[in-house]
């Protein structure tokens, strides 16, 4: 059976975003996420956005070309894609390649921040248990509770999990969402001057990032 494919969408910048750039997209209400009890903030990694599907895989293009850097997650996927079910499609950063940012302490080069079923967004405890259960890893976890401005302006640091720059992070609903309500239960903080190169990084010399020792 083929797996209906599915673009990830666009995640919207929220109000003190520095990093939003001219055809980026802002959260038109913060009110949906502030009443929540239950929110997830996690590292904005510098990779690229990369759907597995038990059949297919694809960056944030459905018919993503063949590329160098996405040499690692095909042979990666090779090897998982008989355990993902044929109604789930599998979201993360592959962080094989060097974008704006260099890291050198990577656990590994795929890291989870979203689990669709169909049509729904898996609640954060879902993707963690479907990570576990594939020998996955999710993007680190910097803050969870209810909505605290202070709390998540504060997972601003400058300095990665990793141990290099910060891009930014992502706030999520905890809880599960439908696909057509994403843009009203996510929203994202990218630093200022984000992108460092004038070039696209798909047509620098590939610089691997590398795993920690």
């Amino acid at each position: 059976m083929k797996t209906k494919r599915k673009k990830f969408p666009r995640i919207p910048h929220l109000s003190w975003s520095f990093g939003r750039l001219e055809d980026d997209i802002a959260l038109n209400s913060i009110e949906q996420l502030q009443c929540l009890d239950d929110i997830v903030v996690t590292e904005k990694l510098d990779g690229e956005n990369t759907t597995l599907y038990h059949d297919y895989l694809h960056a944030r293009s459905l018919d993503s070309k063949s590329h160098p850097s996405r040499d690692w997650i095909k042979h990666f996927h090779a090897g998982l894609k008989h355990d993902i079910p044929q109604d789930v499609r599998i979201c993360g950063e592959n962080l094989y390649a060097k974008h704006s940012i260099f890291y050198d302490a990577l656990t590994t080069y795929f890291y989870v921040f979203a689990i669709f079923q169909e049509d729904v967004c898996l609640s954060w405890d879902d993707t963690v248990e479907w990570c576990q259960l594939l020998g996955l890893e999710t993007v680190p976890v910097l803050y969870r509770g209810k909505w605290d401005e202070a709390a998540i302006k504060a997972c601003w640091t400058g300095k990665s999990v990793f141990g290099k720059e910060q891009e930014g992070y992502v706030v999520r609903n905890a809880n599960h969402f439908k696909f057509e309500d994403f843009q009203q239960n996510i929203a994202k903080y990218v630093r200022a001057d984000h992108v460092t190169t004038n070039r696209h990084w798909m047509h620098e010399i590939i610089t691997p990032n590398q795993l920690a020792a």
